[in-house]
């Protein structure tokens, strides 16, 4: 079975094949960065006017580059939410095109889902039961994860997401968009002159809270000189700051479900210092970690193909309608 991922929740255009025998066929992406950089942020018309113009070509360039024909697709499966609406709309509706003109089924694939399931993309899987940390630019969550579909909640951020806080505390500290990056290879410059609190931790409880760590780094960028060595400082006890909580309620999750097995995923998954933490928690809680490449950490089509693959295996299609939900919790998924 070829099935054709398309994602287009936000800001980057990304499509893959996959193959249920063969794995990843082919993907690409193309990153709206230099749209939005100006702006310093996503503007979700220019998002959904960029994936009108690129989308199309993409497939026609991966169908190319796979050597396959519209008649070889078996399936297609296209993110449906949670995103930005009219983002969100540019791919269902031409997923859903598409499958009617090829005579193919389709697929509304969950984007969290997507995410949590990229590490199947690698040599080496995961195998369920495990527990999911899914850190992505507007989610933050803990999920226990007993099969494609069963997931129960453990913990989620009651605000900001770790992702939203590394955007805006990069753009309060003047550095460019993605400021997440940003703020990362600023960290690296930094020394160790700053203590930020780890919110949430010092009570029970797996839900996460950062938008009082991006106001403490407001305060703090505020009160001193604004050099570039403050910058660096500062960015640098933001980042520590953020991946010790992660790792804080990554241990505490992995203790309540007495899993030995934690998989990270979503764009923030990148981060290298949140990567370095948890890699020492897994080694003191004798627990295997999981991460998808970089590649697979941020939005990419070739999770959504996987996904949307293993539901079609299992029988699961979607009607004719034009499916889309900005917001859509993963509670009401069904299972495999």
């Amino acid at each position: 079975m070829y099935v054709l991922g398309i994602e287009t929740s936000c800001d980057e255009t990304a499509v893959a094949i996959y193959h249920a025998a063969k794995g990843l066929i082919s993907h690409t992406l193309y990153s709206q960065i230099p749209t939005h950089n100006e702006y310093g942020g996503v503007v979700p018309e220019l998002a959904s006017r960029d994936h009108v113009r690129k989308l199309i070509p993409l497939i026609r360039q991966i169908l190319q580059d796979s050597r396959l024909a519209p008649s070889d697709i078996d399936g297609i499966a296209y993110t449906a939410g949670p995103g930005l609406m009219g983002s969100l709309l540019v791919g269902a509706a031409t997923a859903r095109s598409l499958a009617w003109s090829w005579d193919a089924p389709a697929i509304a694939v969950h984007h969290m889902e997507g995410h949590l399931l990229a590490p199947m993309l690698e040599t080496d899987p995961p195998e369920f039961p495990f527990v999911a940390l899914l850190i992505s630019g507007g989610h933050t969550l803990l999920i226990e994860v007993s099969g494609i579909g069963c997931y129960k909640l453990l913990g989620e951020s009651l605000d900001d997401a770790a992702g939203e806080a590394f955007d805006k505390t990069a753009k309060l500290l003047g550095l460019d968009y993605p400021g997440g990056p940003a703020l990362s290879k600023l960290a690296t410059q930094g020394k160790p002159r700053f203590q930020f609190p780890r919110p949430m931790t010092d009570r029970p409880g797996l839900d996460f809270s950062f938008s009082g760590l991006k106001t403490f780094t407001l305060n703090t960028f505020q009160n001193s000189n604004q050099s570039q060595e403050d910058k660096a400082d500062i960015a640098f006890a933001f980042q520590q700051a953020i991946a010790e909580t992660l790792t804080i309620k990554c241990k505490r999750a992995l203790q309540q479900t007495g899993l030995k097995t934690l998989i990270v995923a979503g764009g923030v998954s990148a981060n290298q210092e949140i990567r370095r933490q948890l890699a020492l928690l897994g080694s003191k809680e004798g627990a295997r970690l999981y991460f998808p490449r970089p590649e697979f950490c941020t939005d990419n089509g070739a999770m959504i193909a996987y996904a949307g693959c293993q539901r079609l295996q299992a029988g699961q299609t979607q009607n004719l309608e034009i499916f889309a939900r900005p917001r859509w919790p993963m509670n009401e998924l069904l299972s495999l």
